[in-house]
């Protein structure tokens, strides 16, 4: 049986991913200090031999016994909510997390793969954005912390392959959706549907002319799966290329949820990018992979799981800090 570890495990692709490996016959490790994610979107796997959880902070030292075959890292803070209120710990995440998770990898002959974003190519002056973009990164802008992060976690993940011989992977995850994200954390998603279930207008920043493109959690997994399995070193591009403006995207949240809601504007924040669509040429050819879930489909499936939640999740106040959209 293949051990791997999964760092940020109680969150939202931590948790799905957990899943997957579970699923596929392996042990899994999964690893969070709980400071965004939460037990309950794991608490099913604890009835499981193949399951065991560390409580865990990976800025610290990282301790597992026995033999580790694989490390997915996906700790970090994940939203503009969260990094702009916890930006050491972000920025400590991703370099002396990375680092220890480097180190562990190392030390035990483990393939890790590194949860990179879109956030390394900023503001984009390039359209759709490519693996080979550089980016437009203001490195003491709010969102600086979160996006140097991920720029470093890149370079020294590639430094250790390159010195170490470290067997290493980076996954660059565009805007991803559905059940178990957290309703209020300032993400497009789960921030337009808490508006819509809890009876408020949606807020758009901006005219709501800037675009996202939505990645459905079940093919994320699966593009993160066969790159892990793959043997290519280099970054890919892992999202959706069907992009859609905010502002109709606000209209199909207000139509799916059969509510009569207007939208609102505000200003468009600070260094807020303007344009995200993954070019995913890289992942067609490398990885054979494409998202197959339309946006209607996973829409669905995400109210659904919105709509079961309890009121005091539906009305946390955290909503109410919103400054910019993911």
């Amino acid at each position: 049986m293949k051990k791997i570890l999964i760092t940020g495990a109680a969150g939202f692709l931590g948790s799905h991913l957990c899943d997957r490996f579970v699923n596929e016959g392996c042990h899994v490790i999964g690893m969070d200090n709980l400071i965004t994610g939460d037990l309950k979107n794991i608490e099913h796997l604890f009835k499981l031999k193949n399951f065991e959880f560390y409580n865990h902070d990976v800025s610290k030292f990282v301790y597992v016994p026995g033999n580790l075959d694989y490390i997915l890292h996906f700790a970090s803070p994940a939203s503009p909510i969260d990094y702009l209120k916890i930006p050491i710990q972000t920025l400590k995440v991703g370099s002396l997390g990375t680092h220890n998770l480097l180190g562990l990898a190392k030390e035990k002959n483990a393939r890790i793969l590194i949860a990179s974003t879109s956030e390394v190519y900023g503001d984009p002056l390039v359209h759709p954005q490519t693996e080979d973009y550089y980016g437009n990164v203001n490195t003491i802008g709010p969102r600086g912390v979160y996006d140097e992060a991920k720029r470093f976690q890149e370079s020294i993940t590639m430094a250790y392959h390159t010195y170490h011989k470290v067997e290493t992977r980076i996954v660059r995850i565009f805007n991803t959706y559905g059940p178990r994200m957290r309703l209020n954390d300032g993400r497009v998603v789960p921030a337009f549907i808490g508006q819509a279930l809890r009876g408020e207008d949606l807020t758009v920043f901006g005219d709501g002319s800037q675009t996202r493109s939505f990645c459905y959690v079940d093919d994320l997994v699966e593009g993160i799966y066969r790159l892990l399995f793959s043997d290519y070193v280099y970054p890919v591009n892992i999202g959706n290329p069907n992009e859609i403006t905010i502002r109709d995207f606000a209209e199909e949240i207000i139509k799916l949820t059969g509510t009569d809601q207007k939208i609102i504007y505000k200003p468009l924040p600070v260094n807020d990018p303007l344009q995200r669509q993954p070019d995913i040429t890289r992942a067609k050819k490398i990885l054979k992979w494409e998202p197959k879930t339309e946006r209607s489909e996973g829409m669905k499936r995400t109210l659904e799981y919105f709509k079961n939640l309890s009121e005091e999740e539906l009305y946390k106040s955290e909503h109410k800090d919103f400054s910019s959209y993911s």
